[in-house]
């Protein structure tokens, strides 16, 4: 569990700095929306949908894990 723990925490400490190197504010364009936000924010977002994801996927795989009795 510590080294889960570790890892996390480094992956964080880089994806910050990577973040807080490109701060730079883009041009987000989705079909007919458009939003200008700070690169960082977008990374941070996407992090955030990225993690949000894989517990969606882990909590149906666990699911489907349990219903088939194994």
């Amino acid at each position: 569990m510590r080294v889960k723990i570790a890892v996390a925490a480094i992956l964080l400490v880089l994806v910050t700095l990577f973040a807080v190197q490109n701060s730079q504010v883009v041009e987000i364009r989705l079909a007919f929306w458009s939003v200008e936000i700070s690169r960082a924010l977008l990374i941070y977002l996407m992090l955030a949908i990225g993690i949000v994801i894989g517990w969606f996927l882990r909590a149906i795989w666990r699911l489907s894990r349990n219903a088939s009795g194994e």
